[in-house]
C-alpha cells in the first residue's frame, strides 16, 4: 500500500479494517442497548437505602452493576471505535456523547452506593456472606470499597467535593488551551537558511535531524517561547498541585502521593523505591552521555543533541505482512497458547491497519469484551512494527483478563497497563538483535533500545521526582514560582545527565511544556512498567515454560489481586530494587556492546 496517498475509508480493503460489527451488527441494535441503559438509570434509585437490608438485595444490586458495565462497554466501544474510523462523521461523535451522558446519569443515580456499602456493619456483612454464598465473588470488590472508609466523607461533604470537580480540572484545561491552542513558536532555521515550522508535533522530528543548527534553532524556538510565559505556566502548574493537595487533605490522606497511589493499590514505597534505585544507577546514564558525545563527534554535547540518532538511518522497509511474520517469530518464546491469541487477532480483524482520511492519529488497543480492537496508522517502518507488537501486548492482556475474570475484576490496573506491551517490545528487540544482518543494522537497533531506556526509565523517573518535590513544597506551604520550578528542574537535570552535557539554560523550562504534570502522579508508571517488562522478558528467555506460565497467570489476573501481588506472581517485585537494577544492568550491557561495535 502506498505510503504517500492517504485513502478514503471506503477505499481500504475490508481485511485491513477492524470487525466493528462483532459488537453490534447495526446502529439500530446499538440504540436498543442505549434505551436499555436508560432504564437501568431509572431503576438504580430503587435500591437507595436498601443495600444493607438483605443478602439477596445486595447480590441483586451487584449483579445489576455487572450488567450495566457490560452494556456500557459495548456502547462506548462501538460508538468510539466508529468515531475514530473517521472523525469527520458527526453521527458517531454524537452517539459517543449520548452514551457518555447516560453513563453519567448512571453514576449520579448510583451515588449512594459507596456511602451505603461503607456503612454496613462488619457483622452484618459477614452474615450476608454466610446467607448468600454467591456474594463471595464480590468479597474483594466490597473490601476495596470499605477500605476507603476513613477517606469517605459525610454525604454533605461529598456533595461539596463533587461540586468542586469541574474547578479541580481547570488547571489542566487551561494548560491544554494555552499550550496546544494559543502558543505559536518562531520558525527554526537549518544550516542552509531554510525555515521549518515549529509545533508540538514537529518539534521532536526537528531535534532528531542530523542538522545540528536546525536542532539548536528548534530547541531555542520552543523554550524561548515558553520562557516568555514562564510566570503564567508556573501559576497554572501551581494551581494544579494545590488542587491535588486540597483533595488529598480533604479526604484525610497523609500526602497527595498516598492519595493518588491508593486508587491503584500501590504502596508509596514503590514510588520511592523507583527514584532511589535509579539514583543508584546514574553511572549508566553518564556512560551513555559520553557514548553519545563520542559517536556524534561533537566537542560539547547539548540537550538538543539528545534525540538525534547516534547511528545513521538504516533502510528497514517492513510491510505489514512482514511485520506480522516477524512479530510471531519474536514471540515464539511465549508458547503456542499466547501465539494462538495473536494469530486470532491477525486473522479475525481485530486491527484497523492503515491511515485513511479523517482517521484518529496514533495507535491504541481497546479491550472490548467481545475481543480487543487495535487502531494503527501503519507505515512500513521499524517503529510501526514495534507499535504493532506493543498494541498486541495490550490486546492479549485485555483478552485474557476478560476471558478469565468475572466482570467485576476484568479491568486491570493502569499500573500494569504498559507491562505486557513493553514486554512484547523487549522480546522483539532481543529477536532483532540476535538476527541482525550486519554491524550497522545491529548498531541501529541498539540505539533504538538505548533510547527506550533513556526516555522511559530515566526521563520519566526524573519527571516523577520533580512532581514529588513540587507536591512536597506545596504541602509544606511554599509557593511554586517560575524561579523555584526552574531551579528544581535544572538541578534534577544535572543529577540525571551528569557533567558530560552542557547545562543549557533552556532545559530548566522543560517542566512548562510537559502535560503529564497535570495527570496526578502518572508518569512513574512508565518507568516501573519498562523495568518490570525487561525483567519479565529476561526471565521468559532464560527460564522458558515455567516463566511463561507465571506470566500468563499475571495477564489473566485482571484486578483480582492488587497489581504488586500480580507482578510478584510473575516473578517480579516492584516494591524492591532488583527488577529496576536488573533492567538498568541491561542498559549498561547495551552501552558496552555499542562501544565495542565502534571501537
Amino acid at each position: 500500500m502506498s505510503e504517500e496517498k492517504v485513502m478514503k475509508r471506503e477505499q481500504i480493503q475490508e481485511q485491513f479494517k477492524w470487525a466493528i460489527n462483532d459488537i453490534y451488527a447495526t446502529d439500530e441494535l446499538w440504540y436498543e442497548d442505549l434505551e436499555k441503559l436508560k432504564r437501568y438509570a431509572a431503576k438504580l434509585p430503587e435500591y437507595e437505602g436498601k443495600l444493607s437490608q438483605s443478602a439477596d438485595t445486595l447480590y441483586e444490586y451487584l449483579k445489576m452493576s455487572d450488567d450495566i458495565t457490560l452494556i456500557c462497554d459495548s456502547l462506548i466501544n462501538y460508538a468510539q471505535r466508529k468515531s475514530d474510523e473517521d472523525t469527520t462523521v458527526a453521527k458517531y461523535q454524537n452517539m459517543t456523547g449520548q452514551a457518555v451522558n447516560v453513563f453519567m446519569q448512571i453514576n449520579s443515580a448510583g451515588s449512594f452506593e459507596t456511602p451505603e456499602l461503607v456503612a454496613i456493619e462488619q457483622d452484618n456483612l459477614d452474615e450476608m456472606f454466610a446467607q448468600k454464598p454467591e456474594l463471595e465473588m464480590y468479597r474483594r470488590k466490597l473490601e476495596l470499597i470499605r477500605e476507603k472508609k476513613e477517606h469517605v466523607l459525610s454525604q454533605a461533604e461529598e456533595n461539596i467535593l463533587a461540586l468542586t470537580a469541574e474547578m479541580g480540572e481547570s488547571p489542566e484545561n487551561i494548560f491544554s488551551m494555552f499550550s496546544d491552542a494559543d502558543l505559536k513558536f518562531p520558525d527554526a532555521v537549518d544550516k542552509d537558511g531554510k525555515a521549518h515550522q515549529v509545533t508540538h508535533s514537529t518539534y521532536i522530528p526537528l531535534v532528531q535531524s542530523p542538522d545540528r543548527e536546525l536542532r539548536k534553532s528548534a530547541f531555542e524556538s520552543l523554550y524561548s517561547t515558553y520562557g516568555s510565559f514562564k510566570n503564567t505556566c508556573a501559576a497554572t502548574l501551581s494551581a494544579q498541585i494545590k488542587s491535588v493537595n486540597f483533595y488529598a487533605k480533604a479526604r484525610k490522606y497523609a500526602s497527595s502521593l498516598e492519595a493518588s497511589l491508593s486508587a491503584n493499590e500501590i504502596p508509596v514505597q514503590v514510588y520511592h523505591n523507583l527514584i532511589n534505585t535509579v539514583h543508584d544507577n546514574m553511572h549508566y546514564m553518564y556512560d551513555y552521555v559520553e557514548l553519545r558525545k563520542k559517536l556524534l563527534g561533537v566537542d560539547e554535547l547539548h540537550y538538543y543533541d539528545l534525540y538525534t540518532p547516534i547511528v545513521s538511518d538504516v533502510d528497514m522497509k517492513i510491510t505489514f505482512e512482514e511485520a506480522k511474520e516477524t512479530v510471531l517469530k519474536a514471540l515464539e518464546p511465549m508458547g503456542e497458547d499466547y501465539l494462538a491469541i495473536i494469530k486470532e487477532g491477525f486473522e479475525n480483524r481485530w486491527i484497523d491497519v492503515y491511515e485513511n482520511e479523517g482517521k484518529t492519529s496514533g495507535a491504541y488497543s481497546a479491550g472490548a469484551r467481545v475481543h480487543p480492537y487495535v487502531l494503527l496508522n501503519h507505515k512500513d517502518t521499524l517503529n510501526c512494527m514495534f507499535t504493532l507488537i506493543h498494541e498486541m501486548g495490550h490486546a492479549v492482556h485485555s483478552y485474557l483478563s476478560n476471558k478469565t475474570q468475572p466482570v467485576c475484576y476484568c479491568d486491570y490496573s493502569i499500573f500494569v497497563a504498559e507491562v505486557a506491551s513493553t514486554c512484547n517490545e523487549a522480546l522483539l528487540m532481543r529477536y532483532l538483535l540476535k538476527n541482525a544482518k550486519d554491524k550497522k543494522e545491529k548498531a541501529y537497533l541498539i540505539n533504538y533500545f538505548l533510547e527506550m531506556f533513556r526516555t522511559t526509565l530515566y526521563r520519566q523517573t526524573m519527571f516523577a521526582e520533580f512532581e514529588l518535590k513540587i507536591n512536597e513544597l506545596v504541602a509544606g506551604g511554599e509557593s511554586l514560582t517560575a524561579e523555584t520550578l526552574c531551579d528544581i528542574y535544572r538541578e534534577l537535570n544535572k543529577v540525571y545527565f551528569g557533567e558530560g552535557i552542557v547545562p543549557d539554560e533552556e532545559i530548566s523550562l522543560e517542566w512548562a511544556r510537559i502535560p503529564h504534570f497535570y495527570y496526578d502522579y502518572y508518569v512513574y508508571q512508565y518507568a516501573t512498567g519498562i523495568a518490570a517488562a525487561i525483567a519479565l522478558s529476561s526471565r521468559i528467555l532464560s527460564e522458558g515454560e515455567s516463566a511463561v506460565k507465571d506470566y500468563i497467570g499475571f495477564l489473566s489476573g485482571g484486578c483480582s489481586k492488587d497489581p504488586i501481588s500480580l507482578l510478584r506472581g510473575a516473578g517480579v517485585d516492584m516494591a524492591a530494587p532488583k527488577p529496576i537494577n536488573d533492567a538498568l544492568a541491561v542498559f549498561g550491557e547495551l552501552i558496552k556492546e555499542m562501544e565495542q561495535l565502534y571501537s
